[in-house]
């Protein structure tokens, strides 16, 4: 009986460690970072957030908080409209993302689309944050429930259809029709 679930606790296996391997990595990676300010990831989404803000013709201008606040501040047209946190940089969902890919393991294909995927959920994440930022400034009113809930959509939505397709086209794919 344990051998039909054989194939389905190996998939299982492979996700916890590599799951748990990426979030141990990234815990480190944040450890380095702690009480000196905002960490160089969150930096990196928050000034690219910006430059799209920027670019859309919102004067925006980011403001390091102090070391041991770890944020940095959206000054939107002369407006504190939001801050950048460490949590959203996207890094712990990009970790979900990639465990899920490499359990289903299939050969350079595998690395191929885990890289497009995550090039396409940091799209995704600095246009959320960019997006979430203009809420604040023109609707405040629905700020809280963009941020709780509207936005968290669209990253969490992007990561459930980028797997939808790997398990479709991808990952359950039998060699025989591969090569049609």
């Amino acid at each position: 009986m344990l051998q039909d679930f054989k194939p389905v606790l190996k998939i299982l296996l492979r996700f916890i460690l590599i799951y748990l391997g990426l979030v141990l990595l990234y815990q480190f990676y944040l450890n380095e970072f702690k009480n000196s300010g905002l960490d160089p990831i969150s930096t990196w989404v928050a000034e690219q957030a910006g430059f799209l803000q920027n670019s859309c013709n919102y004067q925006t201008t980011l403001i390091e908080g102090k070391p041991a606040q770890e944020t940095t501040w959206f000054l939107m047209e002369g407006k504190y409209v939001s801050r950048m946190v460490e949590g959203c940089n996207a890094v712990s969902v990009m970790v979900l993302f990639i465990a899920f890919i490499f359990a289903f393991y299939k050969g350079l294909k595998t690395f191929v689309f885990a890289g497009l995927g995550l090039f396409f959920l940091h799209i995704m994440n600095v246009s959320r944050i960019a997006g979430l930022n203009l809420v604040f400034l023109k609707y405040p009113e629905y700020g809280k429930i963009s941020h709780n809930f509207f936005f968290p959509v669209i990253i969490y939505g992007s990561v459930v259809l980028l797997w939808l397709i790997w398990i479709k086209f991808f990952a359950l794919k039998s060699p025989d029709h591969e090569s049609s």
